[in-house]
């Protein structure tokens, strides 16, 4: 795999965008003390997706998934990233699956794209998970996401079964 220039990535973006491509992306960056939420960084990147995945990038985005956060405050880090992305752009951020539960991801998956839509699904997770969903999907030996990164994005088209691209966030002061 390799990370490609945002010029690239809207070339590609733009022809995957003929059906329902999956976009996986990390969870913003934590407290140090491994708390709740996200820390300074992790707030900023929440707000330059804003930028990434918007109305006028090329991502073309119509579902966006995080997984089930806990009530005790726990499992919020992927809900917190893409909400801002996902009020600019008028959706409802799909919480139904918990953290280990990729089958619920890939049926979710699954059922957008039986809608004949041709917008795409944000799927922000925990790193750790990342392979799991992607497995589900259709993968057969998926990537791991690698532990200091938190701004890459692995694009997988249908039939999901191969991530075609990774490229940067390229969010300004982060990457």
């Amino acid at each position: 795999m390799r990370i490609a220039s945002f010029s690239v990535l809207v070339v590609l973006a733009t022809v995957v965008t003929a059906a329902n491509t999956v976009y996986f992306i990390r969870h913003g960056e934590k407290p140090a003390d491994g708390g709740n939420g996200l820390n300074a960084q992790g707030v900023q990147r929440s707000q330059c997706l804003r930028t990434v995945f918007g109305a006028s990038s090329p991502y073309n985005i119509g579902k966006i998934m995080a997984q089930t956060p806990k009530s005790n405050g726990k499992r919020t880090r992927p809900l917190m990233t893409v909400q801002p992305v996902a009020t600019d752009l008028g959706l409802s951020v799909d919480i139904s699956c918990d953290r280990d539960d990729p089958e619920c991801v890939a049926k979710a998956v699954k059922a957008f794209d039986a809608t004949g839509s041709t917008k795409n699904i944000l799927i922000c997770w925990e790193h750790d998970n990342l392979s799991n969903l992607a497995e589900a999907l259709g993968m057969k030996r998926p990537p791991t996401y690698p532990d200091e990164s938190f701004n890459l994005i692995w694009t997988d088209p249908v039939p999901y079964t191969n991530i075609i691209f990774v490229t940067s966030e390229n969010c300004p002061g982060l990457d």
